[in-house]
């Protein structure tokens, strides 16, 4: 079971296509064509980025697909070293002023030197198209080396990271996401079907020391889905810090979101972090499904005690890093949001296939087309 847990830290859950093929859906047929798909795909995409910046204070921006890997604005996901970007030379100029450049693996970093450029005052904040690849994925139905994320960050104040801040946050994302659901049926009435109930309108808080408790023999992801089949929609806080069994819920990366501040339950234990994930139940594949992934990002003194738990104190040297420790940038929360991985869920697909368009291995594809499954290319 210990090795079971440690398995569990990282990746979907699944390592062949012999289990992708026993949990795809048999019963599955598209609710909507493939041309009615990418017409509900622009028209949910363009809801959700209207009302993110109406209910969160934000403005859309430009944002990076490469970055020099000098920077350190790269980000790493995890604290293992096991997830590495894409990086290339370019020679330039004759290899007189080369450049060494990465693909961004998601722009978590990046988004808070942003608000400084763009004079961000708290309360403010941007919202990106984001685009990423992610090579060391294994590529099953919700995990693909393309990633297209609604990348956010809001500067705040020193007294906003709390946790009550944090929840406040979240509902508001998640009053984004219901909405976007209701439209989308509005728009697409084929959506509306007795087989795949809406999300619930409130969302549910729990910390990942709760959840231990709740299931303290089970690995992670097994936690994760008795969770969301009891509570379909939940925010799990906490999502970093070493749980009493000697393992954090998941590995995250020590240097944006803050998973070391000493904070409560709404019973009064003590718990800990500023951060966490949205899931959902999802009843068209009937599995635990990611929405967003964030929270109230990192400040001098939780970077730091980060850095020491993870034995990465020499990140300090990085410009991001020493612009957290010196206060050059702005205090944040900030969050990924899933386009794909919100699409699949509100436009009932089985497959991230159907609503992106990227490489998946040709099993995969055969796996997928017996079940009616049809990936786009």
């Amino acid at each position: 079971m210990i090795a079971d847990k440690k398995a569990d830290l990282a990746g979907p859950g699944i390592g062949n296509y012999e289990d992708v093929e026993k949990i795809l859906p048999s019963d599955y047929h598209s609710l909507l064509s493939p041309r009615e798909t990418q017409k509900a795909i622009y028209a949910v995409k363009g809801y959700i980025e209207q009302q993110l910046c109406k209910e969160l204070n934000l403005m859309m921006v430009q944002v990076p697909l490469i970055v020099t890997a000098e920077s350190g604005v790269n980000d790493l996901l995890d604290r293992d070293g096991t997830r590495t970007p894409i990086q290339f030379h370019i020679s330039n100029d004759h290899n007189v002023h080369p450049v060494d450049a990465q693909v961004v693996q998601a722009a978590t970093k990046w988004k808070r030197m942003a608000l400084r450029e763009f004079d961000m005052k708290p309360g403010e904040g941007l919202v990106t198209d984001m685009r990423a690849v992610r090579k060391d994925y294994f590529l099953d139905h919700d995990h693909s080396a393309y990633v297209d994320q609604w990348d956010w960050e809001r500067a705040i104040t020193g007294k906003d990271r709390n946790l009550e801040y944090l929840k406040s946050t979240v509902r508001k994302i998640w009053k984004v996401i219901t909405g976007a659901e209701k439209f989308a049926q509005k728009q697409f009435p084929a959506l509306k079907d007795s087989r795949y109930p809406n999300l619930p309108e409130e969302i549910r808080f729990i910390h990942a020391e709760e959840i231990l408790d709740m299931y303290p023999d089970l690995p992670r992801k097994q936690r994760e889905t008795l969770l969301v089949q009891k509570y379909p929609a939940v925010f799990i806080i906490g999502i970093g810090w070493p749980l009493k069994d000697g393992f954090p819920h998941e590995m995250r990366a020590a240097d944006y979101d803050d998973w070391v501040t000493e904070t409560k339950s709404e019973s009064g234990q003590p718990m800990h972090g500023l951060n966490g994930d949205i899931l959902v139940w999802n009843p068209v594949t009937r599995r635990r499904h990611e929405l967003m992934s964030g929270g109230i990002r990192v400040d001098a003194v939780s970077l730091r005690k980060q850095l020491e738990m993870s034995q990465q104190l020499d990140f300090l040297n990085f410009p991001y890093h020493q612009a957290i420790a010196n206060g050059t940038i702005p205090l944040s929360i900030g969050g990924g949001i899933g386009q794909s991985r919100t699409q699949m869920l509100l436009l009932r697909k089985a497959h991230l296939g159907e609503v992106s368009v990227t490489v998946w291995p040709e099993i995969l594809k055969e796996i997928s087309a017996k079940k009616h499954i049809y990936v786009l290319d």
